[in-house]
């Protein structure tokens, strides 16, 4: 906020406007800090407490004691008992310039404050990642950490001790062979979440909200996740968030004259961390002057998406802790240091409609269309939902105003609803039953959060997977039909569907971009090739929704002919091994595609054919029924042979061991399976012994 808009308001404005922002800077402080549930994005947190700030400081007479900004966060909560820091942890001031100039500001009040003239060397300053996290002091005594306490309010925290000690990061005795480590050493760091992890763990929420489970829900962000796992009461569930902390500084230590290393720079004090056993970030570094601060920002700008954590910006300090003394600090935070932002990765917008779009598979997926808005570097207009449970649980609809976040590579996201903006009465978001691309029925398994289109050989969504995975090696096999090659194909609308894959020419072939003649008449004779093919790849080929290899086969096996499986009933397919209830329906509601069932008859016309015979004996087979695992190299037999005998004689192939295994064929270097089945006494078997159980031996 300008001055000029400052002397806009009358002295009795101004006043309701300062307690109007505190009141609002508590409320959020609070959802933010002690209850981990925002309700708006940093970006608009930042800018109130800015506009209170400058109002203070325009206006000394309307400052106060319980100002959020004479505090530095939130309050304990009271379930964890109080700690009282020895030395207060103050944050430092946010420089929400995101350009080249909030650097150059930071150094030049630097200078100013150090009576520094322009003919002065540049001042050394340590440049540091600003990690989205939670505040920790750690506390050790005689090398032993005794216990860990959050920020709080920066004069008080909880203590979180057992909660941070299933971090591993954490050193719970520090390095042995490390010198001079005082007798009370109070360390200071972030508490964060890596990316994968979060997500990971937003998935297995999902899951459990699919499956009913009270209570459950997903994460803001990383920094929500982390700081709620810290804040367990149960500390094996602080120890699922899988955790990490990064240091980056000193609360309490005892004076050198009682052991412990003086030190002359910030610098030299992370490094004495790192040697001591603490994680300091690798891109931490010294920098000297505005030009490096800034090629430093700009750097760290444009390499964060590859980073495996989040972070908001980056963090100057003045490096020698001499000139640290002598600047001191200004209420709340060090004159020395300074937060410098990047653009804000949660911001505030308007959705516009709320569509659905179908991927690769089939999965359709609720699609927020967004007022445009500046986030994360990028103008993002549309925000994925996830699946129909996500939007309803966060209940967004049509006009609402939403919070959207887009962090690193992550598609963005509408985070939640700011309910008390929301105008009129928009209905709540229902998946529509039908494939918005194709047509075809959408339907949502028992079990399953998502709903997917069935059209899988019509739907031109679905185009590009459904021919790569027919033209697969292990389904019908078009040797040299790669990814790039249909990607083309698809894209140039030569290939709509499968049949079109052998009405292909020569002449249409040439003309594509880096395809020769060889490489076309090499393809066109792949795919005369495929035509002459087995029941069992024709029916894994069709992509069908779990019906894999095994499945293929066991179906081929029971019914002899493709029609007699089209035209089975679930109550039929379930006669089948290795077919449960989700198996039979996912059948069924293939086959109940008029377009499916199109797609294949045109196959059949385009010469695609099998050998087809009579059902096969019911009599049980030798391998009925057991499960096996292959692991390393066999004298004799490749391992997809191997595969393909114990499932022609009923046996099932498994990629991992588990006490449901039955047998565990092991061949030259096995590894990692056959210790696991060891441990867990599964039967080890060779291949003779294999060849003996084929034959029906025992």
């Amino acid at each position: 906020m300008t001055s000029d808009t400052v002397d806009l308001f009358s002295d009795t404005a101004l006043a309701e406007r300062v307690q109007t922002l505190r009141q609002q800077l508590q409320h959020h402080g609070h959802r933010y800090y002690v209850l981990d549930e925002p309700e708006i994005p940093d970006v608009e947190y930042d800018r109130l407490f800015t506009e209170l700030q400058a109002l203070e400081l325009a206006h000394p007479e309307l400052s106060s004691a319980d100002s959020p900004t004479r505090r530095v966060g939130g309050a304990p909560l009271v379930q964890f008992a109080s700690v009282r820091h020895a030395v207060p942890m103050l944050s430092i001031r946010t420089e929400t310039d995101t350009l080249a100039t909030g650097a150059e500001n930071f150094d030049a009040r630097v200078r100013r404050e150090l009576g520094l003239t322009p003919s002065d060397p540049p001042v050394a300053y340590v440049a540091e990642l600003k990690f989205d996290g939670l505040a920790m002091n750690l506390r050790y005594e005689n090398g032993v950490l005794v216990s860990a306490a959050t920020r709080g309010d920066g004069e008080v925290g909880e203590d979180v001790t057992q909660n941070i000690r299933t971090i591993r990061q954490i050193p719970l005795r520090l390095n042995a062979a490390a010198v001079d480590i005082p007798p009370v050493l109070e360390v200071r760091g972030e508490v964060y979440m890596r990316r994968d992890e979060f997500e990971a763990l937003n998935e297995r929420q999902r899951e459990k909200i699919a499956h009913g489970a009270k209570g459950e829900k997903t994460f803001v962000n990383p920094r929500n996740a982390a700081a709620g796992g810290v804040r367990q009461l149960d500390p094996a569930i602080a120890a699922q968030r899988r955790l990490s902390f990064f240091a980056y500084g000193l609360g309490e230590v005892t004076p050198a004259t009682q052991g412990g290393p003086e030190f002359n720079t910030h610098y030299d004090l992370l490094m004495t961390l790192k040697a001591w056993g603490f994680p300091v970030a690798e891109q931490t570094k010294v920098v000297r002057g505005a030009p490096e601060l800034v090629a430093f920002h700009q750097h760290m700008g444009e390499t964060r998406d590859q980073l495996p954590y989040d972070i908001d910006g980056v963090v100057y300090k003045v490096n020698a802790l001499a000139l640290q003394r002598q600047m001191g600090f200004v209420t709340r935070e060090p004159r020395w240091a300074v937060a410098h932002k990047y653009p804000a990765q949660e911001q505030l917008t308007t959705v516009l409609g709320i569509d659905v779009q179908v991927g690769r598979t089939g999965k359709l997926t609720p699609v927020a269309k967004l007022a445009p808005v500046f986030v994360g570097g990028v103008t993002v207009t549309n925000a994925t939902l996830h699946n129909e449970d996500e939007a309803r649980r966060k209940d967004v609809r049509i006009g609402d105003t939403v919070i959207v976040r887009r962090a690193g590579d992550v598609i963005p996201e509408v985070v939640s609803v700011v309910l008390e903006k929301r105008q009129g009465q928009a209905e709540q978001f229902t998946m529509p039953r039908q494939c918005p691309v194709c047509g075809s029925a959408a339907v949502r398994e028992e079990g399953e959060a998502d709903y997917r289109c069935t059209g899988g050989l019509f739907c031109g969504a679905q185009r590009k997977e459904a021919i790569l995975h027919y033209a697969h090696r292990r389904a019908v096999e078009v040797d040299g039909l790669g990814d790039r090659l249909v990607e083309v194909l698809v894209d140039a609308n030569i290939i709509r569907t499968l049949p079109d894959l052998y009405r292909l020419g020569l002449t249409s072939l040439a003309g594509l971009d880096r395809m020769a003649d060889k490489s076309a008449n090499n393809l066109l004779e792949a795919i005369e090739k495929s035509k002459q093919t087995t029941l069992p790849r024709f029916m894994f080929g069709l992509g069908i929704r779990h019906v894999g290899e095994a499945t293929a086969k066991a179906l081929a096996r029971y019914f002899g002919k493709l029609d007699a499986i089209m035209n089975a009933s679930e109550e039929a397919l379930l006669e089948v091994d290795d077919v449960g209830p989700v198996v039979a329906q996912s059948i069924r509601t293939f086959f109940d595609q008029a377009h499916n069932r199109e797609v294949v008859e045109q196959l059949r016309a385009c010469g695609v054919t099998w050998e087809e015979g009579e059902p096969a004996e019911r009599a049980p087979q030798p391998l009925s029924g057991k499960t096996f695992v292959i692991t390393g190299t066999l004298p004799t037999l490749g391992r997809d042979e191997a595969k393909d005998k114990v499932e022609a004689a009923g046996g099932k192939v498994a990629g991992s061991v588990s006490k449901k295994t039955d047998y565990v064929v092991a061949g030259a270097e096995a590894g990692s399976k056959l210790t696991k089945a060891l441990e867990l006494g599964v039967k080890v078997i060779d291949e003779n012994q294999l060849m003996e159980l084929l034959n029906g031996g025992a």
